[in-house]
């Protein structure tokens, strides 16, 4: 267990407390405790990855787990901003359904043996979302048009990068129908 599978697996720790503050009132700062438990787990997203790349750390497990806690992150923290009535339904589905679809859509490469590395698209896409939720944990009225900027462009990127894996990729899928 080197460290940026330790990084991924608290990682995967915090979510059970970040939804806790984002649906149980327990405190007067819940809002700002789940804010400052996102980010923190954001964070050691950026980090696990730095650090298995750069020192040669990268394991099957890191391989598996690291995308499994970033999806479990996002669509948890998406999950209570539905329940708490902050954004519509149908733009998590939508947000869901796109990383349901890349994960099946890496699983048919790899059994044919190939690698989708991540895009340019994905990586503003998930910067968005992150920055997002943030927005969206915060609700703060000032920051109310931004917030709304940020969603829909979220949603687009979210779009666009979907477009782009499959477009990018669509021999895989030819492949696996031999």
């Amino acid at each position: 267990m080197n460290l940026p599978n330790k990084l991924t697996t608290f990682r995967v720790i915090l979510i059970p407390f970040f939804v806790v503050f984002m649906l149980v009132d327990v405190t007067a700062y819940d809002k700002w405790i789940a804010l400052a438990v996102f980010i923190i787990a954001s964070l050691t997203d950026l980090l696990d990855g730095h650090i298995a790349r750069k020192y040669n750390l990268v394991t099957n497990f890191g391989k598996f787990m690291d995308p499994l806690a970033d999806k479990l992150l996002v669509c948890s923290a998406l999950i209570c901003l539905v329940a708490l009535s902050r954004i519509p339904a149908w733009i998590v589905i939508v947000i869901i359904a796109r990383e349901f679809i890349i994960s099946g859509f890496r699983l048919v490469a790899s059994d044919n043996g190939v690698v989708i590395a991540a895009s340019y698209w994905g990586k503003f896409k998930t910067t968005f979302q992150m920055v997002m939720i943030c927005l969206m944990i915060a609700d703060l009225e000032a920051l109310g048009l931004v917030t709304q900027i940020v969603m829909w462009a979220a949603l687009l990127l979210t779009v666009i990068s979907l477009v782009d894996y499959l477009v990018k990729n669509k021999d895989v899928m030819k492949e696996s129908g031999k």
